[in-house]
């Protein structure tokens, strides 16, 4: 990621190589060097020339009309958070190099979290856990302030036992990255959190080349807990106004059910557990002894 990265190019070469010659109805014969569509075929069904087009992926012409990237997205076959994505890189922006402003959880919503009595965090811009509840650190303890969600779920192998559709889960989460960085290129912690797991993981470097868009968006999640088993709770995704782009992420249980019973029984465990900092018993008496 530098000054001159072609973001744009890069976007339309991944996902050309995604769309398969008989989506689009064009014959395969014989061997074909490159997975997908080549430059020329995306650029005749998009009505463009070749050479336009080629000129396009590298990064020689970036500033393509709306009609012409529209055409692009139907032939690439992307859904409208794709094709919203395609435009927005061919939008002219101020590229500085800035230091990650700190991400404050605004205090009427650290009460909200404290006081909800279901499994709850808040999510920052690069997926960071900026505060959670103890229910949410109880179905895992990946879910505290200080964690990041990318590098426990790509590299933890405990949190990744968490998650039955682990693979599944990974795309969604780097899509979902994706599309909340933008087309911040020159962004410093995106740059360290992209670099340092394309090197550790190779299922994330493969995700990541996919460029993927995706909104963050409620999703039905499925867990296998080392306490309760398999846990099926709903995740909903709420925008915190004011901030810049933070999620209260809270999980639930269809009402009645099984798995509202093993929430449950996870909340009283939790609350089972002696507080370290708080005097035992016979701590207390002791004590009392001492004071009289």
């Amino acid at each position: 990621m530098n000054d001159e990265q072609n973001l744009l190019g890069e976007y339309l070469h991944a996902r050309r190589e995604l769309v398969k010659p008989e989506q689009v109805g064009i014959p395969v014969v014989g061997a074909r060097r490159v997975p997908g569509l080549r430059r020329e075929e995306v650029a005749m069904l998009a009505g463009i020339s070749a050479d336009y087009y080629v000129r396009l992926e590298q990064g020689r012409d970036r500033k393509p009309s709306v009609q012409v990237l529209e055409s692009l997205a139907r032939v690439l076959q992307l859904d409208d958070e794709g094709s919203a994505y395609l435009l927005s890189l061919a939008v002219d922006k101020a590229r500085r190099r800035t230091h990650p402003k700190k991400e404050v959880v605004p205090s009427s919503t650290a009460a909200l979290l404290a006081a909800l009595s279901l499994p709850a965090f808040v999510g920052g811009r690069y997926f960071d856990v900026l505060a959670a509840n103890d229910l949410a650190t109880a179905v895992s303890p990946r879910l505290t302030a200080g964690a990041n969600r990318l590098r426990d779920v790509f590299l933890d192998p405990a949190e990744q036992a968490l998650f039955p559709d682990w693979e599944l889960a990974t795309v969604g989460l780097v899509a979902g990255f994706r599309e909340s960085v933008g087309t911040d290129i020159d962004d410093p912690r995106a740059i360290e959190l992209v670099g340092e797991l394309s090197l550790a993981s190779p299922r994330f470097r493969q995700l990541w080349a996919r460029h993927d868009v995706r909104t963050r968006q409620g999703a039905l999640m499925r867990f296998d807990h080392p306490q309760v088993g398999r846990l099926i709770l709903h995740r909903e995704k709420l925008l915190i106004t004011g901030t810049d782009g933070m999620m209260l992420v809270i999980y639930h249980p269809d009402a009645g059910g099984a798995d509202a019973e093993k929430l449950a029984l996870l909340a009283s465990a939790m609350l089972s557990i002696p507080d370290p900092h708080m005097p035992s018993p016979d701590q207390r008496t002791e004590q009392k002894h001492l004071d009289h």
